[in-house]
């Protein structure tokens, strides 16, 4: 017999909306592209043929509409893990859960998201300005102690490697992005990398304001990570956690960076929204 989820568990707003997204299934189209910033979604779709919807409640506001015929949802998340939690959560709910009996649909229904974001260079070779995409994503946050997952034996390499060269007390995620978008997606215009996702914007990333970070040469230290030939390329805050969700729930993920800084060279572009928009557009035009 098929499980009914909990009201608890899973809240419905009355309108029969998800409680964080406010969204309903039909609101959503099958393929969507993710951004941190809210201000950022009518930059996404400023370029849409047409806006059929649009919702915000918190940080999560929903665009969907047509871009040259296909239909897309673009939506932002916020900062951090803990929002793509709640993010990818309620995502899959509105397509893999009935939401007026609770229970989970007999067929499975798999998403296509892509996360277009700004990102650090932790390599003198990939600059300021250049578009990277995640081969694979290592979550330096504690959210997967959380779940139980399955992983390769890559994916368990490289988070020991992490672990050990940071000494941490948890073993670090690794998930590897969607080969089907990385093949759509990447074309010579993108570096493919390999992600570092920090649970904070300072001191996990390294940065001396007022409070002294417990490891001050950590970009230096995962740089100096060589697997076999894996290394690690850029750093944010988000991308391990949606190839994380991603992977579980049984979506197509792919997240896609707009190197805005370097760390090793200590540059930063001149006009960040340059960047992110050149990669606004090679995702519409390669989605």
């Amino acid at each position: 017999m098929t499980k009914v989820i909990p009201a608890s568990e899973l809240i419905i707003n009355p309108d029969g909306s998800i409680y964080h997204l406010n969204l309903k299934p039909e609101y959503l189209a099958s393929t969507v592209i993710t951004v941190g910033d809210p201000e950022r979604v009518p930059k996404i779709s400023q370029y849409f043929d047409e806006v059929e919807v649009k919702i915000t409640k918190r940080e999560f506001v929903t665009h969907t509409g047509t871009y040259k015929g296909k239909r897309l949802s673009v939506m932002s998340t916020g900062m951090g893990t803990d929002n793509i939690e709640i993010f990818m959560t309620e995502l899959d709910a509105l397509v893999n859960i009935d939401l007026q009996t609770r229970k989970v649909k007999p067929d499975h229904t798999a998403l296509k998201i892509v996360r277009v974001g700004t990102s650090g260079s932790m390599r003198k070779e990939i600059p300021a300005g250049a578009l990277v995409a995640s081969n694979f994503a290592v979550g330096l946050d504690t959210l997967m102690q959380y779940y139980a997952a399955d992983y390769s034996q890559k994916e368990l390499a490289v988070g020991l490697a992490v672990q050990q060269s940071l000494g941490l007390g948890f073993l670090p995620y690794c998930f590897e992005g969607s080969k089907a978008l990385i093949e759509r997606l990447c074309t010579q215009e993108i570096v493919l990398g390999n992600t570092a996702t920090c649970p904070g914007f300072f001191g996990p990333q390294g940065r001396e304001v007022r409070l002294k970070p417990a490891i001050p040469d950590i970009i230096e230290r995962l740089a100096a990570i060589d697997l076999d030939g894996f290394q690690l390329t850029n750093f944010e805050m988000e991308t391990a956690g949606y190839y994380a969700m991603g992977k579980m729930l049984g979506h197509e993920v792919l997240s896609l960076n707009a190197i805005v800084a370097n760390r090793i060279t200590q540059e930063f572009v001149d006009d960040p929204s340059a960047v992110v928009d050149r990669l606004i557009h090679h995702t519409l035009e390669n989605i």
